[in-house]
Formats: structure tokens, C-alpha cells, sequence
């Protein structure tokens, strides 16, 4: 049998290519990119902005002066309403954010953008962690304006309170954020995703302390099991670090507050984590 003969001209064997090298996926830099994604595209929403941070601002205010010379905190010493009503507007502000961003979620289901997120090579936590970390710098940043206020009614903590409450509304923000995209997940139209924050949210809110402290009887028991007790607490402690006349009566320490939220916001990530590798059905929990 007579061997094939290869021409001069004739181009090499394609075996003598080298292959390409397969891409690696880079977690890291994918949840980089969606927490810029999500703050960007926040900041370039007003309206948003303006409900996230003004409702909350506009009830500080009302609440405020209306109750400021007829409700008094005991164990508060002369501290007035405006003054109590703080940390609890400062959560609220948190919790309207993670309100607002979380319903990225659904638009980006519509628009088929977490389709092709969820079709690339990076892990579902990379992809949950971006997330939730642009919405926790976006309730950051709007709460940190807020605290600006509070040089307005004479709240001045020293330096090192100031740092480590940045750091503990980072913690509150990523818990709250966490729980909204579970929330969010589940949800098929932004209409039942509002209908059901406002109804299991907001009431959490309402009883953590932030509006009037030590509750009696059946509320005493949902208010210590509330995690937004201690994410409240925490604020106010920090807030008026130096004045331990302005606390309420039996506050839960610091220490405490700090564990409880660190605790909730590692479940609420595990459970984003989690149900991110979920179908969905429609508007079901």
C-alpha cells in the first residue's frame, strides 16, 4: 500500500494546535459586578431613591413633633420622642431599601437578565452574594445620610462608635437584604412581592422597639424572638454610647445585639443561597 504523500504548501495537522484553554470562572469578580450593577442602577432610579430615604424621614418628623412633649420613655431620663424615634427610622430607612433593591430580583427575571446569570459558570453563592452586597451598599450609603440628622437634635457618639455602628448597619443591611430575596425569589409580580413585605416586614418593624419600648404581655414575647429588636437596640446603643441615661430600661447589651444580627444575616444568606437553586411557581411561599 502506497503511503499519502503530503505536499510542501500543505497546512498543518489541526491535532498540532494547541487547544484553547478552558475558561475558569472567577466568583469574585462576578460578584463584583453585580453589586456595581445593582448600585448603579439604583442611583439612577430618583424615585426610588426619594421613597426609600423620604418615607421614612417624613414619619421621623411627624412622629416626632407630635409626640415630643406628650410621650415619655421610661428609664430614659430626659430624653424626648424625636430623639428615641431615631435608631428606629435609621432600621426603617434599611428596611425600605432592601424593599426597593430586592425587587430587582423580579425585573431581572422579566427581562431574562438572571436567566443568563444563572446559565454561566460561577456558583450560585457568587451570584447571591453580588446581590446582596450592592443592595447593602445602597442601604448603607442612604442610612448614612441619614445619620447627618442626628447632629441636628445633639446626638454626637465619640469616634469609635460612629465606626462601629457603619459596621453594624452593614451587618442589619445584609440581614434585611437577605430576607427580602428569599421573599423576592419566590415572587412572580412586583405587586404580590410589596403585598407580602408590607405585610410580614413592616410589622417586625413596628415591634422592635422602634417605635415604643417593653411591651407587656403577648407582644413582650414576639418582641425578644424579633430579630429587629436587637438590630434596633444595637443602633441605639451606639448612637448614645455616651449617655447611658438616654437608654431605655432593660436594652439588650451590645454585645448581644451584635451576635443576634450576625447570626441573622448568616441564615438569611444561607437561605438566599439556598433558594436561589430553586424553581419557581408563581407568587407561592
Amino acid at each position: 500500500m502506497t503511503e499519502p504523500t503530503t505536499l510542501p504548501n500543505e497546512p498543518a495537522a489541526a491535532a498540532s494546535v494547541p487547544a484553547a484553554a478552558p475558561v475558569q470562572p472567577r466568583p469574585a469578580l462576578a460578584a463584583f459586578a453585580l453589586a456595581s450593577r445593582e448600585f448603579v442602577r439604583f442611583i439612577r432610579q430618583p424615585n426610588r431613591v426619594v421613597g426609600a430615604v423620604g418615607q421614612p424621614v417624613l414619619f421621623w418628623l411627624f412622629f416626632g413633633a407630635g409626640f415630643h412633649k406628650s410621650l415619655q420613655i421610661p428609664g430614659s431620663g430626659e430624653q424626648n420622642y424625636l430623639e428615641y424615634y431615631f435608631p428606629g427610622t435609621l432600621v426603617l430607612i434599611l428596611l425600605f431599601t432592601a424593599i426597593f433593591t430586592t425587587i430587582s430580583v423580579i425585573e431581572d427575571r422579566r427581562e431574562g437578565f438572571l436567566q443568563s446569570v444563572l446559565i454561566s459558570p460561577i456558583p450560585r453563592w457568587s451570584m447571591v452574594l453580588g446581590k446582596l452586597a450592592g443592595a447593602t451598599a445602597i442601604a448603607v450609603a442612604q442610612g448614612g445620610l441619614f445619620l447627618l440628622l442626628a447632629l441636628t437634635i445633639g446626638v454626637t457618639p465619640p469616634w469609635w462608635a460612629w465606626l462601629s455602628l457603619i459596621g453594624f448597619l452593614i451587618l442589619t443591611s445584609l440581614a434585611l437584604t437577605g430576607l427580602g430575596f428569599v421573599l423576592a425569589w419566590r415572587m412572580d409580580s412586583v405587586q404580590g412581592f410589596h403585598a407580602v413585605m408590607s405585610l410580614f416586614l413592616l410589622p417586625l418593624w413596628l415591634l422592635s422597639g422602634a417605635l415604643f419600648p417593653n411591651p407587656a404581655g403577648w407582644l413582650a414575647a414576639i418582641t425578644t424572638v424579633n430579630p429587629l429588636t436587637y438590630a434596633v437596640a444595637g443602633v441605639r446603643r451606639l448612637l448614645y454610647a455616651d449617655s447611658a441615661a438616654a437608654l431605655p430600661a432593660n436594652l439588650p447589651s451590645l454585645p448581644w445585639c451584635v451576635a443576634i444580627t450576625a447570626a441573622f444575616a448568616l441564615l438569611t444568606f444561607a437561605a438566599s443561597c439556598k433558594v436561589a437553586g430553586t424553581r419557581t411557581t408563581g407568587d407561592l411561599l
